[in-house]
């Protein structure tokens, strides 16, 4: 099992680098790694839009029953089929679950009118930085979270031109590697504190915010973010950064800056 520290001792203060050039090389094998494959509709149908609106609020996914790992769904106030919504799709850090996954956005989506779908890691942390890192990288997590997505586009009237992909810790490293795999599908990649990016097969070119504490004692920024960024940016990638003075935290700021953005 490897796990954020792992990466970082094996990396020589390199993260970035060690993880894109050896450790993790196998998540690039095979056409389909780490590939999202649903896709919201293009627009409601009439059927669809004038149906009678889910219960907003709070909800289970319901896709794993009661004993095993499942997930969140947040649908805001005021939600309204005949006009899709923007989506988030929010990754909790190591050890953590969906409630704490949504948090950095929660308090703030009824404002923003936001979906938010909070999936959680079948074990203690998402499957590119667990025991499947060595035999490459994507599988379990993927599949959840593809399920996750499909049942979601079809309960809820989603916006394709406004879907972000977000997380916090381990939850960033993730968001970052999934982002920037499956670009085609998300327009907007959000990493908060993120250790790494180890994307497969990259698919367009989604914009990037990330944000880092200068106090941050669990994921150093010089090791990570402060090498994360200059590399997104040369590859290409249009990132937004924030740096903050605090520990491995979404301070709300941040949070809310994220989000107008």
């Amino acid at each position: 099992m490897l796990n954020r520290r792992d990466f970082l001792k094996l990396s020589g203060g390199a993260v970035v680098t060690a993880v894109a050039a050896g450790l993790l090389a196998a998540c690039g094998q095979g056409e389909d790694r780490g590939r999202l494959l649903s896709r919201p509709s293009p627009l409601p149908t009439a059927a669809e839009a004038t149906a009678p609106s889910p219960p907003t609020g709070l909800r289970p996914l319901g896709l794993e029953g009661s004993a095993g790992r499942d997930g969140l769904l947040y649908v805001p106030a005021g939600y309204d089929a005949a006009r899709p919504s923007p989506l988030a799709v929010m990754l909790h850090g190591a050890g953590g679950d969906a409630r704490g996954g949504l948090s950095p956005f929660l308090g703030l989506a009824d404002e923003a009118g936001l979906v938010l779908l909070a999936p959680e890691s079948r074990g203690r942390t998402w499957d590119v930085l667990g025991g499947n890192a060595l035999m490459g990288g994507y599988g379990p997590d993927v599949e959840f979270i593809d399920r996750a997505l499909r049942e979601t586009f079809n309960s809820l009237a989603v916006d394709a031109e406004r879907l972000v992909v977000a997380g916090f810790s381990d939850g960033a490293s993730y968001a970052l590697s999934l982002g920037l795999t499956n670009g085609d599908l998300f327009t907007h990649v959000v990493a908060f504190s993120p250790g790494f990016s180890a994307p497969a097969e990259r698919r367009g070119k989604p914009p990037v915010f990330v944000s880092h504490g200068t106090a941050d004692e669990v994921l150093p920024i010089d090791r990570t973010s402060r090498q994360i960024v200059p590399r997104l940016e040369r590859e290409g990638y249009e990132v937004l950064y924030r740096e903050f003075d605090g520990p491995h935290t979404v301070p709300k700021p941040v949070a809310r800056e994220a989000l107008d953005w």
